[in-house]
This record gives structure tokens, C-alpha cells and sequence, in this order.
């Protein structure tokens, strides 16, 4: 891989599920049409919730090749064992100054609990640090999603503050807390 290149190594991971981290292709459309459209995600997202179209992700397939300097953010996908789609990793909210971005992460709701998402950080974090050469990590997570919490922090994130009603309930009525967290990968 030439040194360029802004897609992820195959670094070793020492986890129960194997992944790869790859860019997006054409081919993508219609795993991103139901992972997009899965409304259990809509309420974890910062994006007004409601169904999207082929069309609108076809559009975004066909910029999706900016680099994360170009667009500040990056969509990775992430592959099982089998090469077969099962999630998404973003970076987002990129700064070239601060040598930071923000990180979530999506997985099909049928392959959820098999470790994709924990073996997905594993290799973002030494792509993250070596290729990318950022600084820190960040993500911000509903303080009532335990399992996003224990995943990041099983991955060496660290809560630095809670914000207070900062994202709306799931069921858009009432609001909820976030924990930030945030991963250090130069001292």
C-alpha cells in the first residue's frame, strides 16, 4: 500500500470475529439501502430521522471517493470473514490542525453481538495512529447506551464529561444525557 493511500492496513487484531476495513464501492448500494434505512439507527444518528432512497445513496456512492483531508470525513465498511458487509465504520468532524476525528459506527442489525464492531476498532485504532497519524479519537454516545459505552471503552476510550440533554430520547419526546469519550493515541 503506498503511503498515500487513505484506506486502512490489514493490521492484526487479536479478536473472536475477523474484519477487514475497506472503502466504499458501487456494489455497496443496497447493503448502505438497508443499514440506512434500519429506524433502530435512526435514533443513534445526528441526522433527522426517516427513510432514504437508492437514488440519494447513489449520489453519495459516486462522491464518496474525497479523502478524509478533502471531505473531512471517511466511511469505511466493514467486511466479515466471508468478505460480506456487515457494517460501517465514520470518521467525521476531521481536523487536520488537531489531528483528530469523531467515530461511529453501524452494524446490521442480524450480525449485531458476533464482535464486529469491538474487532473494527481494533483496526481502526492502529490505522487511525500510523496512516492517518492523528492525535485522538472521540465519540459521543447516549449515556443510556450501555452497549456502545462498554464497547468503546473496551477499545481504551475513556469518558472525559457528560453533556446534559443532549440528544433526543428515541422516542423523540423527552432528551437523554451523552457521554464524551475519547482515546489518546500519541502522549
Amino acid at each position: 500500500m503506498s503511503k498515500d493511500s487513505n484506506q486502512p492496513q490489514n493490521f492484526a487484531a487479536d479478536d473472536q470475529a475477523s474484519v477487514s476495513l475497506r472503502a466504499l464501492e458501487p456494489e455497496d448500494l443496497e447493503f448502505l439501502f438497508v443499514l440506512e434505512n434500519d429506524p433502530d439507527l435512526w435514533a443513534v444518528s445526528d441526522v433527522l430521522p426517516g427513510p432514504i432512497s437508492r437514488h440519494a445513496l447513489r449520489e453519495y456512492l459516486r462522491h464518496s471517493a474525497a479523502s478524509l483531508a478533502e471531505a473531512g470525513q471517511m466511511r469505511l465498511i466493514i467486511s466479515n470473514e466471508k468478505k460480506q458487509a456487515v457494517g460501517t465504520l465514520d470518521l467525521y468532524d476531521y481536523s487536520a490542525l488537531h489531528q483528530r476525528a469523531g467515530v461511529g459506527i453501524a452494524v446490521l442489525q442480524s450480525e449485531r453481538r458476533r464482535g464486529y464492531a469491538h474487532a473494527a476498532l481494533q483496526k481502526l485504532v492502529p490505522y487511525a495512529r500510523e496512516a492517518l497519524r492523528l492525535h485522538q479519537l472521540y465519540c459521543t454516545i447516549a449515556e443510556d447506551n450501555r452497549a456502545s459505552i462498554k464497547l468503546f471503552e473496551s477499545a481504551g476510550f475513556q469518558w472525559v464529561g457528560l453533556r446534559q440533554q443532549w440528544l433526543r430520547n428515541t422516542t423523540g419526546i423527552g432528551w437523554v444525557n451523552a457521554a464524551e469519550m475519547q482515546l489518546l493515541l500519541r502522549k
